[in-house]
């Protein structure tokens, strides 16, 4: 017995066809206008797939795009210093205590502002801080970031 080879390998019957010849002379199915009517932009050339008949086209009926907003964009969830003295908090705040006060959304970086004053002491393990000034004396922080 041979060994098959690549060669040897053909369609099956009937699963093939040949190649429609359009446009070869006047009489038969697919002679002269070879299927394509008479006269019209149609039959003389191809129209572009984005060709609408004389309508305005989708690429000039939509607005134009202005520019790709910012993905890296952070965006905070400010706190002012007046309000936490208004909830009396002490020692360590943190995002979670600020929400569980109602100061702050569930999801955002939190900022702290220094507008207002405060009598307490207060440790902020937030994000971001600014300068805040208590009473005469000054006490500046880093920002985290």
């Amino acid at each position: 017995m041979k060994k098959l080879r690549f060669h040897h390998l053909k369609p099956t019957p009937g699963s093939t066809k040949q190649k429609l010849r359009k446009g070869r002379g006047e009489s038969g199915k697919r002679g002269k206008t070879a299927g394509r009517g008479t006269k019209g932009t149609g039959a003389r050339k191809t129209v572009p797939a984005y060709f609408e008949g004389g309508q305005i086209p989708l690429y000039r009926r939509i607005p134009k795009v202005r520019g790709i907003g910012n993905a890296a964009k952070m965006s905070y969830v400010v706190v002012n210093v007046s309000e936490l003295e208004e909830k009396n908090l002490e020692g360590e705040v943190t995002p979670d205590i600020l929400r569980e006060m109602g100061l702050t959304r569930k999801k955002g970086l939190v900022k702290i502002l220094g507008d207002g004053e405060i009598t307490k002491k207060i440790d902020l393990k937030i994000y971001f801080r600014l300068t805040l000034y208590i009473g005469s004396c000054c006490t500046s922080t880093r920002s985290r970031s």
